[in-house]
């Protein structure tokens, strides 16, 4: 492989903003992989946004890129996965598998879109330098005509449409929209873009905590909301906290803890059969790898408000949530899964055309 920009590219980034901002091109947050794509003749390779190769994993978006994109270019986008009109993230994560013939099947299965929204490269020339609004323009007319699974995010520069797309899009599965200054140049791995995210409040329990890897103070929240069958469901952690609030929290939490986890909703976490049914903490996955998922267990007697952007298939918070307070009013049975405000459903198809 021999490209005016090679492998590894850490892409560009964005920050968190309240608002979207005027006089920008915009773009839908997806919720999948970050990807940068360089194909070099019959050579495709797939980094991940840390640069690792995601290459091996999506055997079936390899030979479409082949087939679809320009001879030589290099591409940022999204690896996403859409199920029943809708982003699924879950089966993104699944195809993150060490044996081969278990990422070939859910390639047939489950397969893979990429949605391309800047061009780093193409031919022998590096677009690198050259402003956002030159480079969306080589990018539409590069990929003009290109089919599914390879597709070329809408944008758009009339801020009323963003904010449309802001409210819409959410029903498919998107985080949210992207706001690009029109002259930027690509910048790897730095927060030059913005992103502007959904987020909504829950008033969950806290049902435990897992120590900070720097000592005895507290490193995540563990949540948790009541089903309708009145079990109480592990949707996710709140992390964000200042090391002296950290701190804090250990003293505040101490009346609550359990001497141990036999008596407690998650006792079952420490059996591994559980863990083929259910998300529960202290569950090993190939992310955590040897990572220490120990955690304290608490009596679900606390309940916090929390921020959140949205859920993953209605089950969990897709992301950490954010702690706002805590809710002396409120009491642990009336922290269930029916306060949660569902976004009005939205056809990806509406987005970037039918799926095959």
């Amino acid at each position: 492989m021999d490209l005016p920009v090679m492998p590894p590219v850490k892409p560009m980034l964005a920050k968190s903003v309240a608002r979207i901002p005027p006089d920008m091109q915009y773009e839908a947050k997806w919720d999948g992989f970050r990807a940068i794509v360089f194909r070099d003749g019959a050579d495709v390779e797939i980094g991940s946004r840390t640069g690792k190769p995601l290459t091996r994993y999506f055997p079936e978006l390899v030979a479409a890129l082949a087939e679809r994109l320009p001879p030589r270019c290099v591409l940022d986008g999204e690896i996403v996965i859409a199920r029943d009109g809708k982003l699924d993230f879950d089966a993104l994560t699944e195809r993150i598998h060490p044996a081969d013939s278990r990422v070939r099947t859910l390639a047939e299965r489950t397969p893979a879109s990429f949605v391309a929204f800047d061009l780093l490269a193409l031919a022998d020339e590096s677009l690198l330098d050259v402003p956002l609004a030159d480079r969306r323009a080589l990018l539409t007319m590069a990929l003009s005509g290109v089919s599914a699974p390879v597709h070329v995010a809408p944008a758009t520069t009339d801020i009323e449409v963003a904010r449309r797309w802001f409210d819409q899009y959410e029903g498919a599965g998107l985080d949210g929209v992207i706001a690009k200054p029109l002259a930027l140049r690509y910048l790897p791995d730095e927060r030059a873009m913005f992103k502007i995210k959904h987020e909504r409040t829950a008033d969950v329990v806290v049902a435990g905590y897992r120590l900070h890897k720097s000592g005895p103070i507290v490193g995540s929240l563990l949540l948790g909301l009541y089903d309708d069958q009145g079990t109480l469901q592990h949707v996710g952690v709140s992390a964000a906290f200042p090391m002296k609030r950290r701190a804090e929290l250990i003293d505040e939490l101490e009346p609550l803890r359990m001497a141990d986890v036999e008596s407690h909703p998650w006792a079952a976490w420490a059996q591994e059969a559980a863990h083929e049914t259910a998300r529960l903490p202290g569950a090993p996955s190939r992310w955590s790898g040897k990572k220490d998922l120990s955690w304290v267990p608490l009596r679900p007697e606390w309940v916090a408000e929390v921020a959140y952007d949205h859920m993953e298939n209605g089950a969990r918070f897709r992301h950490t949530a954010r702690f706002r307070r805590w809710r002396p009013d409120r009491t642990p049975e009336s922290c269930t899964y029916a306060q949660l405000e569902e976004p009005v459903g939205y056809d990806l198809a509406e987005i970037f055309g039918p799926q095959d």
